[in-house]
């Protein structure tokens, strides 16, 4: 009788539904352990709710900026002396039970995707019992909603479990009032006042999102500027367009606590001053979900994070045991953690690997206008971690830009000196998330700056962007920035 090898899933996001798809293709007997539906909080709470938001704010963020520079004329029923309200609104309880259909609609299909790959999903959280026995096999017992519990035996068990919003001590959501991302999307008013704690991607996401909706929003901002992690020319262009919008951004503002007093939410910074609103979002980071599940007794070594730790094929310190997504702490992308799923199937059933390489990790924040990025950085070039020239170019230069009234935004590429090899690039402008891939597959193949500076572009095009840079880049003599 042949073998089968046994693999147990704990968690069921990307990192955890596309390793089922890899391990169930490679002929292993596979099982998904979830207690929440299969997309995890990636389609279920975080990303796909949220582009899904930030989808109906584009597009009123578009309307409100260049209707009247495109000479689109709206007729509506506005009294003369009101003539500068808003003639569209939005209605918030409809937008957002669109995105929990869209959601739930995703769980399904990747769960059907995944059953008729032919692995089993099995409701209920997973921790793994004790040390590896001497065949080399794990235990995985699921205890289900009704606290009945299951032991499943495994040849390889990966860890999946994401991760969930952190709380500040004297900040904790309420669901109502004060909300964590997750939250936000049971609103069926849009909030009159929205003050959103914490100027990361998520916080400088839904804070942009609720601007173009309606809200006055404050963004308070414990760094010097919005989003500290990214490259700084973008975070400035989105600094600027987000208080040319209206937004208060409230720099070098720590916030110290938040508490509800009737209808309002007051919120008290590090040095005293108190802002009030209708509403505060908590966007404060997120915490592995790694407690309670026997990884250190089975000897899995966890960061002081609660991260788990891995290598770059996806192993952690107990043989047998492998860890994809947020609960490793590697990259919160979900892109990143189906590709960590992938590997650890790859590596355990003996296909083919590469490892890990995150300076090839495209990513962007989906704020408007969107920042994508991949390979290395600016602050990379700064640090002397990479020697690189570099080129910036304006949007504002570009025909296609002039033409859709885009006035904010830039094209960015990093390359080697003396061989011109791109080995990163930014670009902030409208759907930069579809405008990196080339500067991706530059970076990807180790293609020069000549090479996509000959390859043909559509006139007139945001793309032909990438192609200028590029040509500045090659005929270039020394570094420097445009």
């Amino acid at each position: 009788m042949e073998y089968v090898t046994r693999i147990v899933i704990i968690g069921g996001g990307p990192g955890g539904y596309e390793a089922a798809l890899v391990a169930a293709q490679l002929g292993a007997e596979v099982t998904v352990v979830d207690c929440d539906g299969l997309g995890g909080a990636s389609v279920l709470t975080d990303c796909v709710p949220s582009k899904t938001l930030i989808a109906t704010a584009e597009v009123m963020t578009t309307f409100d900026s260049s209707y009247e520079e495109l000479g689109i004329i709206v007729a509506d029923d506005t009294p003369p002396m009101e003539q500068a309200a808003r003639v569209v609104g939005v209605d918030l309880g409809k937008v957002n039970r669109r995105v929990k259909r869209l959601a739930l609609a995703q769980s399904h299909d990747i769960t059907a995707s995944v059953t008729r790959a032919g692995a089993r999903v099995l409701r209920g959280r997973g921790r793994l019992e004790g040390m590896q026995a001497l065949d080399g096999s794990r235990k995985v017992v699921v205890r289900a909603a009704d606290g009945t519990e299951e032991t499943l035996t495994a040849d390889a068990v990966l860890i999946a479990t994401g991760g969930h919003p952190r709380e500040l001590p004297d900040a904790r959501p309420d669901g109502e009032r004060i909300l964590n991302w997750t939250q936000v999307y049971d609103l069926n008013e849009l909030p009159e006042e929205l003050i959103v704690v914490g100027s990361g991607v998520t916080g400088a996401e839904f804070a942009g999102a609720y601007q173009a909706l309606g809200s006055k929003v404050t963004l308070v901002s414990s760094r010097d500027r919005v989003l500290p992690g990214e490259d700084p020319d973008a975070a400035a262009v989105l600094e600027d367009v987000f208080r040319r919008r209206g937004m208060n951004v409230m720099a070098r503002s720590r916030a110290q606590s938040a508490k509800r007093v009737g209808d309002r939410v007051e919120v008290t910074l590090a040095d005293g001053r108190v802002i009030t609103g209708s509403h505060c979002l908590m966007a404060v980071g997120a915490i592995p979900n790694s407690e309670g599940m026997g990884l250190e007794e089975a000897g899995v070594r966890l960061r002081d994070s609660g991260h788990i730790w891995t290598d770059k094929v996806s192993r952690t310190t107990a043989p047998g045991v492998y860890a994809a997504g947020d609960v490793t702490g590697v990259f919160a992308l979900a892109s990143v953690a189906a590709m960590q799923g992938r590997i650890a199937m790859y590596h355990f059933l003996g296909d083919a690997v590469a490892p890990l390489n995150l300076k090839t990790v495209s990513s962007n924040v989906f704020t408007d206008p969107e920042i994508a990025t991949v390979g290395y950085s600016q602050a990379d070039v700064d640090a002397g971690k990479i020697d690189a020239r570099v080129v910036k170019l304006p949007l504002l230069r570009n025909p296609r830009a002039k033409m859709q009234g885009i006035r904010d935004g830039f094209v960015k590429i990093f390359c080697r000196p003396g061989t011109g090899i791109v080995v990163g690039g930014v670009v902030v402008a409208p759907r930069a998330s579809e405008l990196i891939h080339p500067i991706s597959l530059a970076v990807d193949n180790n293609l020069t700056v000549e090479q996509i500076a000959n390859a043909f572009t559509v006139y007139p095009s945001l793309s032909g962007s990438i192609a200028e840079v590029a040509r500045q880049l090659h005929t270039r003599k020394s570094g420097g920035e445009a």
